[in-house]
């Protein structure tokens, strides 16, 4: 299969006790596969999960941004109760989905498949937060303090691995899916977080709508 969308223009180029940590039931919780990175691939990463600029909602103007926000916070009441807490997930995720060039809404569909909106889910292969991020991934990247728990660490991660995995499939996101939850070729992962985003997280104005087909 290949399912290739249109995708946003990058704006890069590319403890447990007290936390109440979530065993993430789901058989589809992440499971990114360590694979070594060239030099040049790894500075890429670096640079892009260490920049501190602040979150901010990417709109033309400000009638948008509080629009999208009133939207999309309505349809999150139920997974995260907390307003204030609610509003700054969301501005985290369109800041950090944009930033990596990813569709906030699909970002949204895949943290609903990945996690089910839970901060401390953690899967059986060890995958953490809300993005369901591997560990090995701070290590990879030279940053073993890191933690995946944190809100915002956790999405720049996930969206920053997700950009490459896209990069590295030319564009595929059915493939990059497929990489991202460690079942690459397979069907029933992609199409879950593509049924998620548009049923629940599509923008009702800017709703993609494309089936996913076989590869040639």
């Amino acid at each position: 299969m290949k399912w290739n969308i249109p995708l946003l223009k990058p704006l890069l180029v590319l403890s447990f006790a007290t936390a109440g940590v979530f065993l993430c039931a789901t058989s589809f919780a992440g499971a990114q596969t360590e694979e070594a990175l060239s030099a040049s691939v790894k500075a890429v990463l670096q640079r892009a999960v260490s920049d501190q600029a602040a979150p901010k909602l990417a709109f033309a103007t400000r009638q948008e941004a509080d629009a999208w926000l009133h939207e999309m916070s309505q349809r999150l009441t139920k997974r995260i109760p907390d307003k204030e807490y609610r509003e700054d997930f969301l501005n985290t995720v369109h800041y950090e989905a944009t930033r990596a060039g990813l569709d906030p809404h699909l970002v949204l569909g895949l943290i609903e498949v990945e996690s089910g909106f839970r901060k401390y889910a953690v899967s059986n292969a060890g995958a953490r937060g809300y993005m369901q991020v591997m560990p090995f991934w701070t290590k990879a990247l030279h940053a073993p303090d890191d933690n995946l728990f944190h809100l915002r660490t956790n999405l720049r991660y996930g969206c920053t691995i997700l950009r490459y995995y896209l990069d590295i499939e030319k564009g595929s996101l059915y493939r990059a899916l497929g990489r991202y939850n460690g079942s690459l070729g397979k069907a029933a992962y992609p199409n879950l977080v593509k049924a998620a985003w548009h049923k629940h997280w599509a923008n009702p104005q800017h709703t993609v709508s494309s089936p996913v087909r076989p590869a040639s």
